[in-house]
């Protein structure tokens, strides 16, 4: 009997863990369609700013609970500069493309992130992938490309935004990996400040008078963010990531219905079957990493947005 209840009670987990990274997921949709909304009407700059506050509302609780002080104790400081660069780059680069393409065409790049990380594990992490899983880095780049548009257009400057945005996504995944022992709150609040400090770099001469209704919109998209980053985190504590990776993938559905519904943008066949490539070729390297036994909970994207 005791060993059925604990079994029921590890699938009772499990489910749970599934069901806060759909709800997460969703969060995170949701994040970048209202961001894509507000910066058809204010600078990215001034976006980040109000944005990083809003953050702050549901971070400050955590920072009080842990010790301000434990921000200042990081290791490998040079390395934690980096990520925040990185994790940095990649918010404003995402607001800046999609403040031009559909919310779908640059998710579909965001998708690509997983591949990178697969090919960047192999040289800054020393985790060795096999042919089969080298094979899938090349065909989910070959997606990448086919989304791009192999024509002038993929030299498009909100393209190649895109494309860098989802880079340094990667690349701060792979820093994160690094720096696991450092705390959520500690990763989280830096690139929360470095994106605050950004906002108001590039929100100068580019500052706009705004509605109650504009200025709640900014501060919710940080309460959003924030959100997801603690569900999705929490779900990896409560379910294996093996499991809880290709779920990211929805992100894509919920970015395709969320752009027909509130910007009417229908995604054209290219980019569908750019991100059918990329999906097919994330789920491999799962699945080989899987059998390996060897997903690393960094595998899925907690934010970046």
């Amino acid at each position: 009997m005791t060993t059925k209840t604990g079994v029921a009670n590890a699938g009772n987990l499990i489910m749970t863990g599934v069901l806060l990274m759909l709800l997460g997921d969703l969060l995170f949709a949701l994040n970048d369609a209202m961001g894509k909304w507000l910066v058809a009407s204010f600078a990215v700059g001034q976006v980040l700013v109000i944005r990083s506050v809003g953050a702050f509302i549901v971070l400050g609780p955590m920072i009080l609970r842990q010790g301000p002080m434990a921000l200042f104790r990081v290791e490998q400081k040079g390395l934690q500069i980096i990520r925040v660069f990185m994790a940095t780059c990649d918010v404003a680069l995402f607001y800046a493309a999609v403040a031009y393409l559909p919310l779908a065409d640059v998710m579909t790049f965001y998708m690509a992130g997983p591949i990178y990380v697969a090919a960047l594990s192999h040289f800054f992490l020393g985790e060795k992938i096999g042919w089969r899983r080298w094979l899938a880095v090349l065909i989910g780049f070959a997606g990448v490309v086919i989304a791009l548009r192999p024509s002038t257009a993929m030299l498009s400057l909100p393209s190649l935004f895109g494309l860098a945005g989802s880079f340094a996504f990667a690349l701060s995944l792979v820093m994160s990996r690094y720096l696991r022992s450092t705390s959520d709150t500690t990763l989280v609040t830096w690139q929360t400040i470095a994106a605050l400090v950004t906002g108001i770099v590039l929100s100068i001469g580019h500052w706009q008078p705004a509605a109650l209704f504009d200025w709640s919109g900014m501060l919710l998209l940080g309460v959003v963010a924030s959100c997801a980053h603690l569900l999705i985190t929490r779900s990896l504590k409560l379910a294996p990531a093996s499991l809880l990776a290709p779920l990211q993938y929805t992100l894509l559905l919920w970015a395709i219905i969320l752009g027909y519904l509130f910007f009417n943008d229908i995604p054209d066949t290219q980019i569908i079957v750019g991100a059918a490539i990329i999906v097919v070729a994330g789920l491999f390297i799962f699945h080989r990493k899987n059998l390996k036994e060897t997903v690393p909970v960094e595998a899925v994207p907690p934010d970046g947005h």
